[in-house]
């Protein structure tokens, strides 16, 4: 992986997280922790997603999508253990 692929890799995520805590509200962890949040979410996105099957191609947006589903997913069972 060279530096310009890290570099977007980590755009993404931030801009995933972000969109996951405006989709998620109440169970976010601030602008910082969102952006962290989205950068693992796109990372268990990319490993989780094509197993299932689920697809959307290729380019900024469809990586843009499938991190921010990543991280609501992340969010949401992150929630889940918070309150137990």
């Amino acid at each position: 992986m060279g530096l310009e692929s890290l570099i977007v890799m980590l755009i993404v995520g931030a801009l995933a997280g972000w969109l996951a805590g405006r989709i998620m509200k109440g169970r976010g962890f601030g602008v910082l922790g969102n952006i962290i949040v989205g950068i693992v979410g796109a990372f268990v996105a990319g490993l989780v997603l094509p197993t299932i099957g689920l697809s959307v191609g290729g380019g900024f947006w469809s990586a843009l999508l499938h991190s921010t589903i990543g991280a609501v997913i992340l969010l949401f069972l992150i929630g889940l253990i918070k309150k137990v």
